[in-house]
């Protein structure tokens, strides 16, 4: 079961318009085809979605690029929001669940692994369920330790030496830290593994009682006070072909400032996330467009001190881009984007169907699906400026949302 009804608040205006695993990321990819892949790549084949929040474009991606054989009784399927228990939409991540509990009992696993559906990582889940099995638990959490400073944006887990929790805190405002280790605490990943009858009757309690009916607020701890729970250290799990310096990499990109450096992550000469690992394939639905194309080779004009040459360093083109004349540096392309000539893109993730004009400059940016740069025009050069016209993050990136027309 993924939960992938988020609003995701933090994001906006790139949740504006769609749910938070529908943002697009690395080029080609939405957050949503992480999770999905690491379930399929695991030998987990029969898959839930739960959505709500403006999913039609995230129930389009998973319809036509998530297609598994239903011969074989396999599948990823959305499951919106039904209203099947009362008038209410979903109230939390918890009540999502017990809305859909008909899933569970139709199916009748004998787990439910219940994950996120919009974080960067790389898992194989088996290994999880292999650890949860051995443990005998009625609740496996998967755990990363995080700085203290930055442990209040998750929840946060006290356990005992052999693994077994402790207590379990959603967003606390002095978290705990690792005994042994100041500086750090150990956060949930938002992914968990359950006993089917330990999850159905924690959402049926969970119903009735007050509360924000959430798997971090309501149900961990309560299974931790009751149950045998135990965590997950992520830092072990092996996932084939993985470099080391990939071991434990997982991105919780839930503002402006770490979508952005999570895209620029994918950039580096040797990316700690590496897409490029055919071991554990990162799998996602695009149209079919023609391959990128670099048209211009220089000495065929010269503007402003700059060739007319179509070239990128340090950055992912995906399909269907033509970067004709222009430059890229530590950029992002999604498929469809075009840089005209003399332009000079950098820091930047580009969205479907951006335009850019001649002599336009962008910097530090994140310009949405169909956003249409105009000659001459800059952004990320006068923040305050920016600022008047777009949203711009804590750490000054420049968000322009989408389908923007900005005027010359």
């Amino acid at each position: 079961m993924v939960l992938a009804g988020g609003e995701g608040r933090r994001l906006w205006p790139l949740t504006a318009e769609r749910a938070k695993p529908a943002v697009p990321i690395g080029g080609r990819y939405r957050l949503i085809d992480f999770v999905l892949s690491n379930l399929v790549n695991s030998g987990l084949l029969k898959i839930k979605v739960l959505t709500q929040y403006k999913s039609d474009s995230l129930n389009t991606h998973i319809a036509r690029g998530w297609r598994l054989p239903a011969m074989l009784d396999l599948y990823v399927e959305v499951v919106p929001a039904q209203q099947r228990m009362g008038k209410e939409w979903f109230r939390g991540s918890a009540d999502a669940m017990y809305q859909s509990l008909n899933i569970i009992t139709d199916e009748d696993p004998d787990l439910v692994a219940v994950f996120g559906g919009d974080h960067l990582y790389k898992m194989d889940v088996a290994q999880m369920i292999d650890f949860h099995l051995d443990k005998q638990a009625d609740v496996t959490v998967a755990a990363i330790p995080v700085p203290a400073h930055e442990a209040s944006a998750f929840g946060v887990i006290e356990t005992s030496a052999d693994g077994e929790i402790l207590s379990f805190t959603e967003k606390p405002d002095h978290p705990r830290e690792i005994p042994g280790r100041p500086g750090w605490a150990l956060a949930s990943m938002g992914n968990y593994v359950f006993s089917t009858p330990t999850l159905i009757a924690e959402l049926e309690r969970d119903q009735g009682e007050d509360g924000a009916h959430d798997f971090g607020r309501n149900i961990l701890p309560s299974v931790v006070r009751k149950r045998r729970a135990f965590v997950y250290d992520f830092s072990k799990n092996e996932v084939p072909g993985m470099g080391e310096g990939e071991r434990g990499y997982w991105r919780d990109v839930g503002t402006i400032d770490a979508y952005w450096r999570a895209n620029l992550d994918l950039v580096q000469v040797q990316p700690v996330f590496d897409l490029y690992n055919p071991r554990w394939p990162i799998r996602t639905y695009t149209k079919p467009l023609p391959p990128a194309k670099f048209v211009f080779a220089g000495g065929r004009g010269e503007e402003g001190g700059h060739a007319r040459m179509g070239i990128a360093t340090d950055s992912l083109v995906s399909e269907g881009c033509i970067i004709s004349g222009g430059r890229i540096d530590r950029t992002v392309l999604s498929p469809g984007v075009r840089i005209n000539s003399y332009s000079h893109v950098e820091e930047s993730i580009l969205m479907d169907d951006v335009q850019i004009g001649r002599r336009a400059k962008v910097r530090r940016a994140i310009l949405d699906k169909g956003v249409d740069v105009p000659a001459d025009a800059e952004i990320g050069y006068d923040v305050e400026a920016d600022r008047r016209r777009f949203h711009v993050s804590d750490e000054g990136i420049v968000v322009v949302p989408k389908d923007a027309r900005i005027a010359p």
